[in-house]
C-alpha cells in the first residue's frame, strides 16, 4: 500500500508549516555574527592555541561569468584524471570479505594507449588464520602488459567492526595510488592532473593514528603501503612543479563549525562546513542584487589547514609511522590547501584540495584556480574526471558476473538484499 491522497496532504502541510520557520528574513548581525563576520574569523581560526585553519594571501570571494569561462582557452594543454571501479565489499558465509577494484586513467586529448592502462586490486578479508588465501606479492601482467592485477589479503584480528568500509578504502586506496606511481612519468610535464575525492587517504589515516580493538590499522603493512604511496604522489608533483587537485564532490567536512561552537559561537545554524560555505558564496555582491545570479561560479580564497595528521602522521603519532614513513619535504609541504567552488544554477558546491607544497606558489595557486574555474564552467564535473569515471566503472551485471565466480564461497544475503535486490550503481 502506498500513500493516499489524504496522507499526503497532511504531509505536505506540514512541510509548508516547517518551511514557514525558515522563511528568509533580511540578514541582520546578532551574537551570532553574520555570514561575513564568520568568514573574518577564518582568517585565522584557532582553538586552544593551535591553528585550526588560516587564509592563504587575503580573505575574498569571486565570482565568473560560466558564459565568457567556458569561451575561454583551457591554461593547460593536456588534462589527466584517475578513478577506480569497485564491487563493493562482499561477505560470505564463510566468513570471507572481498572487493575488486579497478583504476583507470583519462586523458583530454583522449590517449587510448592510456585509457587502455589497468590496475586491479583484490584485497581479502578473514578472521581465520587457517584459512589460506592465495596471495600475490608481485603484480600479475595481463592485456600484454597493459595491465596488471594483485591479491592482497588484511591480516587476521586487525578488523572485527566496519570490515566492510575497511577492505573498500585499502582495495581503492592501493589500486589508485599503484595506478598513478606507475604511470606517472608517461605524463606530459606540461600537464594537471585531477585526482577524484580528495588527495589523502582520510578514512584509513584516521584509522591508522586513532586506532581502537575493533579496527588496528596501526601494524598493517598495506595501509602503510598506501600512505607511502601519497606521500610519493605529493612529492612527485611538488619536485615537477606539476599542479594537480583532488575534486571533492560531496564535501562533508565539519571541522570549521565544530571549531567555532568551541570558540563561543553557540547558535550557528550550520553543521557542515559545505553550508557555510554555500550560504557565503550565495550573498548578492551589492546591494542592487536580491541574490547571486545563475550566470556565475563563485569562490573563495585557497586555505590551509595546518597541525593536522596529514603532516603530523609523518613524525609524531606512532613509533611505526616515525620509523617506516618516509618524506623529503618540510612537513608543513604535505599540509592540506583547498578553496570552495559554488555553482548557483544547480546549488552545487566543490571542494579543491592541493598539498601546500604546490599552492605556497601564487601562481600555481592561480592557475589551478583558473583551470578549476574553466573545467568547471564548461561541463560542471571537469570532463576528463568524466572520462576516467566512464573507463573504470564496474557495472552491476559485471559485478554479478565476478562474484558468481565465487563457487565455493556463497554470499551473505541479508533481507534487505533480497528485497531489493543490487541498487547501488556507484562504484
Amino acid at each position: 500500500m502506498t500513500l493516499e491522497p489524504v496522507h499526503i496532504k497532511a504531509i505536505s502541510e506540514l512541510a509548508d508549516r516547517i518551511d514557514r520557520c525558515l522563511k528568509p528574513e533580511k540578514m541582520e548581525k546578532d551574537e551570532t555574527g553574520s555570514v561575513i563576520d564568520i568568514l573574518e574569523r577564518l582568517k585565522e581560526l584557532k582553538h586552544n592555541g593551535q591553528v585550526v585553519l588560516k587564509s592563504i594571501g587575503r580573505l575574498k570571494r569571486g565570482r565568473v561569468s560560466i558564459e565568457k569561462m567556458a569561451l575561454s582557452q583551457d591554461p593547460f594543454p593536456v588534462t589527466y584524471s584517475c578513478d577506480s571501479g569497485s564491487t563493493t565489499t562482499r561477505s560470505f558465509d564463510n566468513g570471507l570479505y572481498v572487493d575488486f577494484c579497478h583504476c583507470a586513467m583519462a586523458s583530454t586529448p583522449t590517449d587510448l594507449e592510456l585509457h587502455n592502462r589497468r590496475t586491479i586490486v583484490a584485497a581479502t578479508y578473514t578472521p581465520s588464520y587457517s584459512v589460506n588465501i592465495d596471495i600475490t606479492d608481485n603484480w600479475e601482467i595481463v592485456d600484454h602488459g597493459a595491465s596488471r592485477c594483485q591479491i592482497i589479503r588484511i591480516a587476521p584480528g586487525l578488523l572485527s567492526k566496519r570490515i566492510d568500509r575497511i577492505v573498500h578504502d585499502i582495495a581503492l586506496y592501493l589500486s589508485e595510488s599503484e595506478h598513478i606511481l606507475w604511470l606517472q612519468d608517461e605524463l606530459d610535464p606540461r600537464g594537471f592532473f585531477i585526482m577524484d575525492g580528495p588527495i589523502y587517504p582520510k578514512h584509513l589515516m584516521y584509522w591508522m593514528v586513532v586506532g581502537s580493538e575493533d579496527v588496528n590499522l596501526l601494524y598493517d603493512p598495506h595501509t602503510e603501503r598506501i600512505l607511502q604511496n601519497y606521500i610519493k604522489i605529493v612529492e612527485h608533483h611538488i619536485d615537477k612543479k606539476f599542479p594537480y587537485i583532488g575534486f571533492v564532490k560531496n564535501p562533508e567536512d565539519m571541522q570549521i563549525m565544530q571549531t567555532l561552537r568551541k570558540e563561543g559561537i553557540k547558535d550557528l545554524p550550520w553543521v557542515m562546513d559545505a553550508q557555510f560555505f554555500k550560504n557565503l558564496l550565495s550573498l548578492p555582491w551589492d546591494r542592487e542584487e536580491k541574490s547571486i545570479s545563475n550566470r556565475y561560479i563563485t569562490y573563495t580564497n585557497w586555505f590551509m589547514q595546518p597541525n593536522q595528521f596529514y603532516e603530523r602522521i609523518l613524525g609524531t603519532t606512532s613509533p611505526l609511522v616515525k620509523e617506516k614513513l618516509r618524506a623529503k619535504h618540510p612537513r608543513e609541504y604535505y599540509s592540506l590547501t583547498f578553496f570552495v567552488v559554488y555553482v548557483p544554477s544547480k546549488n552545487l558546491l566543490f571542494k579543491i584540495e592541493a598539498p601546500y607544497g604546490l599552492t605556497r606558489d601564487e601562481r600555481i595557486r592561480d592557475i589551478i584556480t583558473r583551470k578549476v574555474l574553466y573545467d568547471i564552467a564548461v561541463s560542471e564535473i571537469p570532463n576528463t574526471l568524466k572520462k576516467a569515471d566512464s573507463i573504470a566503472k564496474i557495472q552491476v551485471s559485471e559485478r554479478k558476473q565476478i562474484v558468481d565466480r565465487f563457487r565455493y564461497s556463497r554470499v551473505d544475503t541479508s533481507y534487505n538484499e533480497t528485497r531489493w535486490g543490487e541498487y547501488d550503481e556507484n562504484g
